[in-house]
């Protein structure tokens, strides 16, 4: 009997261990997707397209959890002056933006919740943050600084600020872009405002402010999440912003520590990378640093010599939008022109560079047949991009042409094992049609939008 329950046991098939993706970059905010029994290779023809939906501009990926699917969206009203160009900031766009609840099986519109919102920035075309999901709630911020709590059964708003108008925030260049952090009864938020309010901690359930922390004088405050860790023995939320990367204590907020770390243009969106007491951080214009924290406090290991944005310019990692990952002794990411770059993280030597995970179809015959990136028009790689997670032994890529890729990344290389285009890129802000967007990757599926539709996709065997 004992033999038979064995072999039964046996030949089931792989189960799948099932996780939500309730918050950006994942269930632990740290881009791993850890759920097993996925397929090694996509079937021919692509991934099985579970469902559709139509949602509208945004850069903000997808949250999933309990069974909802979350996506912030904007609308723009018709017939309004259009801004000459992506970074034309003059010109106020009239429109909403809007927080839509989907049911996660079936794709049916559970509700929509929106408000006004006029868009004076950079890059005008959506929210640039994923909703953040706890229990009954979610917690929105958008691009011109709107905070919503609300409820996940009907998108009831339960509390709600405005960083400008309540925290004296200037809105930043390219919008607020940081996501919020929940920590215990807390929302830790990189609020930008006036008066020792750069970062503010407000309790969940009703918004009202617990703790706010440094001040930002002039100019942008940035776009890097704020992130928890452990460093040498001392819990400790890190803020990085254009002047410094900063530890504070996430119960007061007090000032820790700080390194100095200038940053051109205020240009350090991916996030922080944390491995035991070093930290990782990567911006377009400067490159890389490495930072060890110890019991008497943070030193450089080794800082970047990129003497601008240009490939011959740069030496280790400039990256601009997507988060590198750090597997062992090694951190992988995309450059500031499109190549995937391996370095070594105890010095920031670069091992290696592809280009091969950041072009598709789109990209021209001749730009494919370079082994280095296109610098110029019609087809200029500036800013080309990916989105990485970690899964077991592989990464999965979402480049901005559409394709989701699977490729083993090495020391050695880049080894690509499978791609498939799930998604058309439909934004041409950058020059070149792009979707810059994180996927959620739960429950053996794939959920990713462009301006025009939310697609989920089947990777479970």
């Amino acid at each position: 009997m004992r033999l038979l329950t064995l072999l039964a046991l046996l030949t089931l098939p792989t189960t799948l261990c099932a996780d939500d993706w309730p918050q950006w970059f994942g269930p632990q905010r740290d881009g791993v997707w850890r759920e097993t029994g996925l397929v090694e290779k996509f079937p021919a023809g692509g991934p099985k397209v579970v469902w559709e939906a139509k949602v509208g501009q945004g850069y903000a990926g997808p949250a999933v959890a309990n069974g909802r699917v979350f996506v912030m969206e904007r609308a723009e009203e018709a017939g309004q002056p259009r801004p000459k160009s992506a970074f034309d900031t003059s010109v106020a766009v009239k429109g909403v933006e809007a927080l839509t609840c989907f049911d996660e099986k079936t794709g049916a519109k559970l509700w929509t919740q929106s408000y006004p919102c006029n868009y004076k920035i950079s890059y005008a075309a959506g929210p640039r943050c994923t909703p953040t999901v706890e229990g009954d709630r979610v917690y929105t911020l958008g691009a011109m600084g709107d905070l919503v709590c609300r409820a996940v059964k009907d998108g009831a708003a339960l509390w709600q600020a405005n960083c400008v108008k309540d925290f004296g925030a200037t809105v930043p260049v390219w919008g607020f872009s940081a996501h919020p952090l929940i920590d215990g009864d807390k929302l830790i938020v990189l609020a930008g405002g006036s008066d020792g309010r750069l970062v503010m901690a407000l309790d969940k359930l009703t918004g009202k402010e617990v703790w706010r922390s440094q001040s930002y004088d002039s100019g942008d405050f940035g776009y890097a999440n704020p992130v928890i860790a452990t460093l040498a023995g001392v819990r400790t939320l890190l803020v990085w912003h254009p002047k410094a990367l900063v530890g504070l204590d996430p119960a007061t907020g007090k000032k820790l520590w700080a390194v100095p770390m200038a940053v051109k243009f205020a240009l350090n969106a991916p996030q922080i990378r944390v491995r035991g007491d070093r930290i990782f951080t990567t911006t377009f214009y400067e490159g890389s640093q490495l930072v060890e924290v110890s019991a008497a406090g943070p030193r450089v290991v080794w800082k970047g010599t990129a003497k601008g944005e240009k490939p011959a310019q740069t030496t280790d990692l400039s990256s601009i939008i997507s988060t590198p990952l750090w597997q062992g002794d090694t951190i992988y990411g995309v450059d500031s022109y499109g190549e995937l770059r391996g370095l070594e993280v105890a010095t920031g030597k670069r091992l290696w560079t592809t280009m091969q995970a950041t072009r598709g179809p789109l990209t021209p015959d001749a730009v494919k047949a370079r082994a280095t990136p296109s610098e110029t028009a019609p087809w200029s790689e500036r800013w080309s991009n990916a989105f990485l997670v970690e899964n077991g032994d592989r990464a999965v890529l979402f480049n901005e042409q559409g394709v989701l890729i699977f490729a083993r990344l090495t020391p050695a290389g880049y080894e690509e094992l499978d791609r498939a285009q799930i998604l058309t890129p439909t934004n041409k802000l950058a020059g070149r049609p792009v979707v810059w967007m994180h996927p959620a990757f739960a429950n053996g599926r794939v959920y990713a939008r462009n301006d025009e539709k939310l697609v989920v996709v089947e990777l479970k065997k």
